[in-house]
């Protein structure tokens, strides 16, 4: 009996997103850290330079689409773990912040490496070429629903 691939379409990219962030959110769980206090944080990590919270707010409602007010909450909760720190007007991420962003990292890694192992690369890049386009298609949407 042969298997037909499932075609890509939001469901399926949905099952896939919900299934990857349900083990995320259970890593995260045991660092004490939400989905969205993981994702502020790393943006703080990885920029370049020291972001003001205006920054890293329109920055995580570019990728998440969430509430700037929620995401400002999240802020404030990395300020009050002290995993960020003020620095004048700017944010900038703690020894602790780097620290838990490494140890969730080291916790993730193995785990991704089974759900991405064996993957060929070929599928991988045009899975990426999809997923790309449909997020700026996605993104456009929104935009028009939102002018």
């Amino acid at each position: 009996m042969t298997m037909t691939a499932p075609v890509a379409d939001a469901r399926i990219l949905g099952l896939a997103h919900y299934a990857a962030r349900g083990v995320l959110e259970h890593v995260l769980a045991r660092h004490g850290l939400t989905f969205t206090q993981q994702i502020a944080l790393r943006a703080a990590v990885t920029a370049d330079a020291p972001q003001t919270p205006h920054d890293l707010i329109t920055q995580i409602h570019g990728s998440l689409k969430a509430d700037p007010a929620d995401i400002r909450a999240t802020l404030d909760e990395l300020l009050a773990r002290q995993l960020l720190a003020a620095d004048g007007a700017h944010l900038r991420p703690t020894d602790a912040g780097c620290e838990l962003l490494t140890s969730v990292g080291a916790d993730t890694a193995p785990i991704s490496a089974r759900v991405w192992g064996g993957i060929p690369a070929e599928d991988l890049a045009a899975a990426g070429r999809v997923l790309a386009l449909v997020t700026e298609r996605a993104n456009a949407e929104l935009v028009a629903l939102t002018t």
